[in-house]
């Protein structure tokens, strides 16, 4: 649960203003596993713009009051996203090949495309949330607008950054750490309280990254490298794996290789066992559940 709560404060910080707590560590491993959580962080930008709203609302009228809770929202994730946008309509505008756009988007000043079309971009939204301020409604549509949009853009953002390749050749910019697709291993461990069995020279860096996918490593059991598993072997970590509580036992293709594919086991605390479902779980790391 905490590492998952690490991950959720990665996003926000990325994403947002808001202040992070100063026990949360950052590494450039945690930002890309931070991805998941990038649609909470829209719920939590977008009800803030429709609190804002709605208690703006009471007081002003509603063409005011939605201008003044994008004004939040833009000031609450630092104009995170206009800034993208205008970075991109520079580019695309401006640029005749992928070298020449990539150049001028990587560029902080803004230039007439940019400048035009964030413009036209916040007008258009205005337009459609005062739209939306029905009276009939009390402000319930922008509310709601706000609440559903926010979140949706950024699992968007999301599916793209792991979907499609990313554009640059160098690891320049700063969404680097998150535009690499996440391994399904990452998608599967996440959370689970998990139990490491290596037979490899450096057990460590195995180890650190079940902890970087948000797996809770609550139990390791490492053999000398090249080390052939024996059924007594497996038994025994088994045993001791489903009395330290692991819900999932992961080792490496390298050590999955070596058990043999007869071995069979009993099942224990929901954990199938055969070497079989072991290594062919995943790539990177063969889990067992």
């Amino acid at each position: 649960m905490r590492d998952q709560l690490e991950l959720f404060f990665t996003a926000l910080g990325f994403f947002t203003r808001l202040p992070v707590p100063a026990w949360v560590p950052w590494s450039s491993e945690r930002m890309h596993h931070a991805a998941r959580y990038f649609a909470l962080v829209g719920w939590v930008v977008g009800g803030a713009g429709a609190l804002g709203y709605l208690a703006l609302a009471w007081l002003l009228p509603p063409a005011v009051a939605v201008v003044l809770s994008m004004a939040l929202t833009i000031r609450l994730t630092g104009a995170f996203h206009e800034d993208g946008f205008a970075d991109s309509c520079d580019g695309l505008g401006g640029g005749w090949d992928k070298a020449q756009i990539l150049a001028i988007m990587k560029d902080s000043r803004i230039g007439s495309y940019g400048t035009i079309g964030m413009v036209l971009m916040l007008l258009a939204k205005a337009a459609a949330l005062v739209e939306l301020a029905s009276p009939a409604v009390q402000g319930a549509g922008v509310a709601l607008a706000l609440l559903v949009a926010h979140p949706l853009s950024r699992l968007a953002a999301t599916v793209v950054l792991h979907r499609l390749p990313y554009v640059r050749a160098d690891d320049s910019a700063k969404s680097v750490a998150v535009a690499r697709p996440l391994a399904p291993a990452g998608l599967a461990l996440a959370g689970r309280k998990v139990g490491a069995l290596s037979g490899i020279a450096a057990p460590e860096s195995f180890e650190a990254f079940l902890r970087d996918t948000g797996a809770r490593l609550i139990y390791t059991r490492r053999f000398l490298d090249h080390y052939r598993f024996t059924h007594d072997d497996l038994v025994g970590v088994f045993a001791e794996a489903e009395q330290a509580g692991v819900e999932l036992m992961v080792t490496t293709e390298k050590d999955a290789v070596r058990i043999a594919s007869t071995e069979k086991f009993t099942v224990c605390s929901g954990m199938p066992t055969s070497s079989h479902t072991l290594r062919a779980s995943c790539r990177s790391a063969a889990a067992v559940q």
